[in-house]
């Protein structure tokens, strides 16, 4: 959602703080603003529109202050405008504050400080922050101290960054619920919301836990807990490159991550398996734990819920352990039916998905084990849950996600692994498992060969306005992803089926000349599947198949080959092509496959 960025040191904060909003535009946005504290005064430019609008608009305003906070504004409360754009002032303009969140009681709040004399300039929750810390300020309070009061009073979500002019040689930032890491350099720290915007200075970054605030200046970081006790807290090294959140030659992040699937792939495997073992650093689960729980959950949402149900089959065939998914944005109001025998598998390529680590912290209320899949290490779901594991995909930019996925499902492939031989289940099967996934890099490599017959295929079919996906057993989850990512960046509405249900509904919108892209990886489905897809043909449709069988003669409209493999991990092999479909298919219609309208890369509200 969101994104924050905020600087101090030696050097202009100006261009640093534009550079890390544009590093940041992968989260999605309407607005942005910036604040620069300069000669005790603090100077505001914000605006609808893209950081580029910003830039032009602040790049002769003689910006030349050292300490600066700026922002990225994915509307919730308040239309897209100048006046909700961030950051905000209070009435007084001696606080500046950027918002990620959602305050709750903001309007509690904003009635009370309209009674108090305070005015509000915009429709947003944020602007009621800075008026309450000044309201706490003009008590008599200092800095800190008027921040720890006023968060003491917001319910809901924050992360927030705050100037003041009176102090001005520091910035105060906490949070709850909402991301927020703080990076060092030397003699200077950068603030953001996540770390890709400031990788190109720094690898080094302070994470902080719910309401922790920190007292930031240009050589000193000091760190509190709510009730502003110093607490220390270790700096964590993220060893991503920053070559490795920009484009490097091609044309699209989109584009770019899908072809870094061979090498995310690899990175995922060689740091949990190797040919003898799997060892998964930090994860310990007895074989007596295992024994005794009756139920793995998966909860996650989106892509990562998908990347769940492609590998329920593994966990249920080869650890024998009942396995249910569900979507984090329900788990918790349906009071599920989970305790201390039950393991709770969250998974968010973020860590910082709003619903997944609400979802996270009820099965911890209920005594399970929790163990979070990441891409991130130190974001939120990884200090809330009780084991962390960690897909090595690196930074995924563009909204829409692959190779967090297809490392997702690797991981998750290899976790199932773990728990057999934990268990000690003698099954010939984990064996040859084993070494296809040892082989995946190579057979992602030979998927992606397809690349040119899919740009072909996506010039005839950019211009319908549904499309079908089907598959049968384990295809149909990779139908399900199929299916959002074409949605996702091309705005073509399509549906996601299993098979089987066409008879139950679903065949009624199969009309003349519409596409059905099926799925087809296991071989004792082939009959079945073939069957169904003669049903949509025999009433006009257009068939697109991705399939690793040899397929009887018929009158397919487009077949897709891709490599065999184990059937329990052919959704990483048979989802490439339909990830590469909605790619061309968006290009085709000259669409911004990176910044889809009104998605966001990290869901950090509910």
């Amino acid at each position: 959602m969101c994104g924050i960025v905020g600087y101090i040191g030696q050097k202009k904060a100006h261009p640093i703080l534009i550079n890390g909003l544009s590093n940041l535009e992968y989260r999605g946005y309407d607005s942005a603003g910036i604040s620069i504290l300069e000669n005790n005064d603090i100077k505001l430019i914000k605006t609808k529109g893209r950081v580029k609008t910003l830039f032009e608009k602040t790049e002769n305003e003689n910006l030349n202050g050292t300490i600066g906070i700026a922002h990225t504004r994915w509307a919730t409360h308040g239309k897209p405008s100048d006046e909700n754009s961030h950051p905000h002032l209070d009435n007084s303009k001696t606080f500046a504050v950027v918002h990620n969140g959602i305050i709750e009681n903001y309007s509690e709040l904003r009635n009370m400080l309209i009674e108090k004399g305070y005015k509000f300039l915009s429709q947003t929750d944020t602007e009621v922050i800075p008026n309450l810390i000044h309201f706490y300020y003009s008590k008599g309070n200092d800095f800190i101290h008027s921040v720890s009061l006023a968060i003491k009073d917001l319910k809901g979500s924050f992360a927030l960054s705050i100037l003041c002019k009176d102090e001005a040689n520091k910035i105060i930032v906490t949070r709850k619920d909402s991301p927020l890491v703080i990076g060092k350099g030397k003699d200077e720290f950068f603030i953001s919301s996540d770390t890709p915007a400031y990788l190109d200075k720094t690898k080094e970054f302070y994470f902080l836990d719910d309401l922790d605030m920190a007292v930031i200046q240009q050589d000193d970081i000091k760190f509190y807990n709510s009730n502003l006790k110093n607490i220390k807290k270790d700096i964590k090294l993220i060893d991503w490159s920053a070559d490795s959140a920009q484009k490097n030659g091609y044309e699209d992040f989109m584009l770019k991550e899908i072809y870094e699937q061979p090498n995310s792939i690899k990175a995922t495997i060689s740091s949990t398996l190797s040919k003898d073992k799997v060892q998964i650093e930090g994860l310990e689960l007895s074989k007596e734990y295992l024994k005794n729980i009756n139920k793995i959950f998966i909860v996650a949402c989106g892509t990562a819920m998908h990347a769940g149900l492609a590998t329920k089959k593994i966990f249920e065939s080869i650890c024998k352990i009942q396995t249910e998914v569900d979507l984090a944005s329900e788990f918790r109001y349906r009071d599920p039916l989970i305790d201390e025998k039950t393991l709770c598998l969250y998974i968010s390529q973020s860590g910082e998905t709003a619903d997944t680590i609400a979802a996270l912290k009820l099965a911890k209320e209920k005594n399970c084990k929790t163990i979070a899949i990441s891409n991130v290490i130190g974001s939120s779901i990884t200090r809330e849950a009780d084991f962390s594991i960690y897909t090595h995909a690196g930074p995924e930019i563009a909204v829409a996600s692959t190779k967090a996925y297809t490392a997702q499902v690797t991981l998750l492939s290899i976790l199932a692994i773990y728990f057999a031989e934990t268990l000690e289940i003698n099954n010939p099967d984990i064996k040859i498992l084993k070494k296809d996934i040892l082989d995946l890099p190579n057979k992602v490599d030979e998927v992606l060969q397809v690349n040119d017959d899919i740009k072909e295929l996506s010039k005839k079919i950019y211009k319908e306005k549904d499309v079908f996906f089907i598959g049968r057993g384990i295809d149909y989850p990779a139908s399900l992803e199929g299916s959002l990512k074409l949605k996702e960046i091309s705005y073509i509405h399509s549906d996601a089926y299993a098979s089987g249900e066409l008879k139950h509904g679903p065949i009624a919108l199969i009309e003349d000349g519409i596409s059905v892209v099926s799925i087809i990886t296991d071989e004792k489905l082939i009959e079945k599947s073939i069957s169904n897809i003669q049903e949509v043909i025999t009433r006009g449709a257009k068939t697109i198949i991705v399939t690793n069988q040899n397929l009887p003669a018929n009158n397919f409209y487009k077949i897709v080959n891709i490599p065999s493999t184990n059937p329990y991990i052919s959704p990483i092999l048979s989802v490439i092509p339909l990830q590469l479909l909605a790619y061309y298919i968006s290009k085709e219609k000259g669409l911004d496959v990176d910044k889809p309208r009104n998605l966001a890369k990290s869901v950090t509200v509910e």
